[in-house]
């Protein structure tokens, strides 16, 4: 990894990469961002993209490609079964993970729901160091159970421990010695979503496999976030071992890896990888079933190809290390002016603490999903709600009400430049200052409170907010 010093000592992001492609996007006028979070009901997921300035909603299927990608996409093998393209993303995943047998699917979460249709079944269990609403949705589907075994410093907000995914270990060796028998699998998650992006640690993830094999349990790997977190291994933990050098060590202790190709390979699909003939029998039948031929899988035979190259740009540091950089200087210079954040800065973007944000309203009003409607209306900026919404909590008034109440601003790789960052920045310094215009919303009457439904404002404190913007900024967007 290149690094490099600025004489003024000013610490900045630096691009290793050059744009070769734009797409023009639209910064609309403070009143039409009114407007349209309420057209889209208090939801950043509801938002038409061309309402929206800085999409920052997720780092899934948005990171910009590579002119190596684009160029490979035009010689994919269309081929309906034995496709040549198959082959070549087969031989890479078994050149940098070590598994032979690959399932393709079209993203991340069809491969946890070929996982756990394979291996859950009413009355298993699956640990995991953290929740994730997709996998948790999956395996409950099918009448499992998922049990949250994360360290105790994971939800620890504002901290500076390295890695905030790590399993708590005892616990989790104490479910395998007890109740192995009912355990469908462990979930290993990289980096760990919901508590901010937070890496694990490359001691816990292997400490966790192990305890799988002891007790003869299936350790599934869900490495969509890898990225970021092969980064954090190299910097915090192992900087004497090379990107590939982890990547492979990780690899081999588990025995079924999945991952979203929207995160880790630049593309758009899912991988399913095992050496387990038996395991990959039993998945086979699902991709068949829900995906389509197994040599395809839902995937386009284009983003295959892609993700070959995405995956051997992976290896880089220059290109893991980008996005983690770009976080981390967003979170400092938040930080810088009196804004928490989650600390230390991790992957798939800055999250922002609602509840010191917005102290004022109460988890009844949902403090994320308000604080994540207002920096849209502050700076044309789409975050995504991280709390009540997403993960709904029975009782707003008992703990824990989901653990987390975030506003996650994802970063995209290769999309926004440090001075649309310093954009964002200066934004949310003035929502800050204005943080007590800022109210609750709610769920209408008779509503599912489901995380794509509608919501309402309580009172019209969006144009209070609105008109104090325009009061301050006079014309400007």
């Amino acid at each position: 990894m290149n690094k490099v010093m600025f004489y003024s000592r000013k610490p900045l992001p630096l691009e290793m990469h050059k744009v070769c492609i734009v797409q023009k996007t639209n910064l609309k006028p403070v009143e039409r961002r009114v407007e349209a979070i309420r057209e889209a009901g208090f939801n950043s997921y509801r938002l038409f993209s061309d309402d929206v300035y800085l999409d920052m909603l997720t780092d899934s299927g948005v990171n910009a490609m590579t002119n190596g990608q684009l160029g490979a996409m035009m010689l994919a093998d269309e081929a309906y079964a034995g496709s040549m393209t198959y082959k070549k993303l087969s031989a890479k995943l078994e050149e940098l993970f070590g598994k032979k047998l690959f399932l393709p699917a079209h993203q991340g979460r069809a491969c946890e729901h070929v996982i756990a249709k394979a291996f859950v079944k009413a009355g298993t269990l699956v640990p995991m160091n953290f929740i994730f609403g997709t996998s948790a949705a999956q395996i409950e589907l099918m009448g499992g159970k998922a049990i949250a075994l994360l360290d105790t410093k994971g939800l620890q907000k504002q901290s500076d421990e390295p890695f905030k995914g790590d399993f708590d270990e005892a616990r989790l060796e104490e479910m395998l010695k007890n109740e192995a028998s009912r355990i469908a699998y462990v979930r290993i998650e990289a980096g760990t979503n919901l508590i901010g992006g937070q890496p694990i640690s490359m001691r816990s993830m292997l400490r966790a496999a192990e305890l799988c094999k002891q007790y003869g349990v299936i350790s599934v790997f869900d490495a969509s976030l890898f990225q970021d977190n092969l980064h954090f291994i190299k910097t915090r933990e192992h900087p004497e071992l090379s990107i590939r050098e982890i990547t492979r060590k990780v690899a081999d202790a588990m025995d079924i890896i999945y991952f979203s190709a929207r995160k880790l390979g630049f593309g758009r699909g899912g991988v399913i990888i095992t050496n387990s003939q038996e395991m990959f029998v039993e998945m086979e039948q699902y991709v068949a079933r829900y995906e389509g031929f197994p040599t395809y899988g839902g995937m386009s035979i284009r983003e295959m190809e892609a993700i070959v190259v995405g995956l051997e740009e992976t290896m880089d540091e220059d290109i893991v290390s980008q996005g983690p950089q770009f976080i981390e200087y967003l979170c400092n210079e938040l930080q810088k002016n009196g804004i928490d954040v989650i600390t230390p800065a991790g992957g798939l973007g800055c999250h922002l603490d609602a509840r010191k944000f917005v102290p004022h309203i109460p988890l009844s009003q949902y403090p994320a999903g308000s604080l994540a409607a207002a920096v849209y209306i502050a700076s044309g900026a789409r975050g995504m709600e991280r709390g009540g919404i997403d993960e709904p909590w029975p009782d707003p008034d008992k703990e824990p009400f989901g653990a987390m109440e975030l506003v996650r601003l994802a970063v995209p790789r290769r999309v926004y430049t440090v001075s649309q960052l310093n954009y964002l920045v200066d934004r949310l310094i003035w929502l800050k200052q204005n943080a007590s215009l800022i109210g609750g919303i709610r769920f209408p009457e008779g509503s599912n409170r489901h995380f794509y439904d509608r919501l309402e404002s309580i009172g019209d404190w969006p144009e209070k907010l609105a008109a104090k913007f325009r009061e301050d900024f006079h014309d400007s967007l």
